[in-house]
């Protein structure tokens, strides 16, 4: 049985949608501006710092937990459908995670559609992980990536990207609930439609025409669903089994599994979409995000 404190983010995501329902004109900025409270329902990890820093001219965050080792990191995307959510939103979440395997973690704030559509966003996170390359000299085998939703999907299409640029790839991915984008195909779309408290059809058909533009919705580097997983680092991929994006995550982990990708994959009993930004606050994502450290710790050396 789901935690009470897991009700939380069921709250907050309803408050949304009819907050959006009720004013269905709602501008952009006013979108933003309701999800810029995506962290309200994370605590606050003690003993860690961020630093805010350019990358290449891409704004990005280091979450740096007390006592961490320096020559690790995580490279991390946030959610938001590409169109909302930052690295403020995340900050939070990203700290938890950066805290429990003991390691610095850079948040991009990746440029956002419609503004910056597809290829956009997965062109910054490969930016930032040659970054991470030549301007922090870490070496790939000491680099993990990780991100939820949209995010999720740039932890896993920035590989199949910086693998085209002729970058070594990094030890490990772990991505969050991955959206498949412009893509409702999923039968949990249907199946979990009544459980699910915020992504819908309707939520991807707009959040998925801005980021894609007039580029292909079924592009490797657009839908992970189409990326070739042939020579991926291992994959781990948690998501809650009331979202209507089981599905993508699903078929994701089959389709890597079927290029030969060491896949770890966790369905947690009636968890929400990304229900990690319950850290230190609900124990179903304090377990997830322990078992994400102790996955990926031994894969970076640590």
């Amino acid at each position: 049985m789901a935690s009470p404190e897991s009700q939380d983010l069921v709250n907050l995501y309803k408050g949304w949608v009819a907050a959006m329902q009720a004013k269905p004109d709602m501008e952009l900025e006013e979108i933003r501006k309701l999800f810029g409270h995506w962290g309200d329902v994370t605590v606050d990890p003690r003993g860690v710092d961020y630093i805010e820093v350019d990358v290449e001219g891409i704004p990005a965050m280091w979450a740096i937990p007390k006592n961490s080792v320096q020559d690790r990191a995580l490279l991390c995307s946030h959610g938001g459908g590409y169109v909302v959510g930052s690295m403020y939103t995340h900050r939070k979440l990203f700290g938890h995670i950066a805290k429990a395997v003991g390691c610095r973690a850079l948040i991009v704030d990746y440029r956002r559609a419609p503004e910056n559509p597809h290829p956009g966003p997965v062109n910054d996170m490969a930016t930032a992980y040659r970054w991470l390359l030549e301007h922090e000299k870490l070496s790939p085998s000491h680099i993990a990536l990780t991100g939820d939703s949209a995010g999720g999907a740039l932890a896993l299409t920035t590989i199949a990207r910086i693998r085209e640029l002729g970058l070594p790839l990094p030890a490990a991915t772990m991505p969050m609930s991955p959206w498949a984008g412009w893509d409702t195909s999923g039968k949990t779309y249907d199946t979990n439609k009544d459980k699910d408290a915020l992504v819908s059809r309707d939520t991807t058909e707009a959040l998925g025409s801005l980021f894609i533009g007039n580029g292909d919705p079924k592009h490797p580097l657009a839908n992970p669903l189409y990326t070739d997983y042939t020579g991926f680092p291992p994959i781990y991929i948690q998501v809650g089994d009331a979202e209507t994006l089981l599905d993508d995550s699903l078929r994701i982990a089959e389709r890597a599994k079927a290029a030969g990708a060491d896949v770890r994959i966790d369905v947690y009993p009636e968890m929400q979409h990304v229900f990690q930004f319950l850290a230190g606050n609900a124990p179903e994502a304090d377990e997830s995000i322990q078992r994400m450290a102790a996955w990926v710790r031994p894969k970076i050396g640590l």
